[in-house]
């Protein structure tokens, strides 16, 4: 039940269970947000991660070899990611973390300078994970790729922006956690008082901007 769509990057669709099928490919999150937008019959809940999205259906409406030609046919018509990019979210920051300086020695820059090389980059929502509302933000260029604490912190505070290894993140509740923290926003990032509770989805863009700037 493997192959590649007609057009664009290879996908793998591979069974799970009787009632789901793993889809591995770089349009994983465009391929949600199709499935969203234009529903297949039978399919009950896309689930997304890193570049694969499980798809669970009600074996009563479909079946496996239908629908896995049917995600085929979406695929082949979907273009990259970058090419249908999603929401865009500004995300007001004050840069006063208590690992921004740790960084800022790291790469050879000052604290401002590191600061504007943040803002300059564009990241996105790859996954959703480790908390509601926590992203994993993919985008970092290697020079600002952190390595993460030897011993996570206890507590971090909701609102922290971190880094750590080739991911940013922005830490929606007080937890424990062991990232780079170089700043920190105001933004809620899941309301369950919200239509949407959780404010970004996979497939969204990124901006980090000073707050007092």
């Amino acid at each position: 039940m493997s192959g590649p769509p007609t057009s664009g990057p290879p996908a793998e669709i591979t069974p799970l269970g009787d009632a789901a099928l793993v889809v591995r490919s770089a349009l994983a999150p465009g391929l949600r947000a199709d499935l969203a937008a234009r529903p297949l019959l039978g399919v009950r809940e896309t689930v997304p991660a890193l570049d694969v999205l499980t798809v669970l259906y009600d074996p009563l409406g479909t079946g496996p070899e239908a629908l896995a030609a049917a995600l085929r046919e979406r695929l082949a018509g979907l273009r990259s990611l970058e090419a249908t990019p999603g929401r865009l979210h500004v995300l007001p920051v004050t840069f006063d973390g208590p690992d921004l300086g740790w960084c800022a020695r790291q790469v050879g820059l000052g604290e401002a300078e590191l600061v504007r090389a943040l803002e300059e980059v564009t990241l996105t929502v790859a996954f959703l994970g480790f908390t509601p509302g926590f992203a994993f933000l993919t985008g970092l260029p290697p020079p600002l790729q952190m390595p993460r604490l030897r011993t996570p912190r206890q507590r971090v505070p909701a609102g922290s922006v971190a880094l750590g290894g080739p991911w940013a993140g922005v830490y929606p509740r007080e937890t424990p956690g062991g990232w780079r923290i170089v700043g920190h926003t105001a933004v809620p990032l899941f309301d369950l008082g919200r239509p949407e509770p959780v404010l970004w989805g996979p497939g969204d863009r990124v901006h980090f901007v000073a707050a007092d700037a």
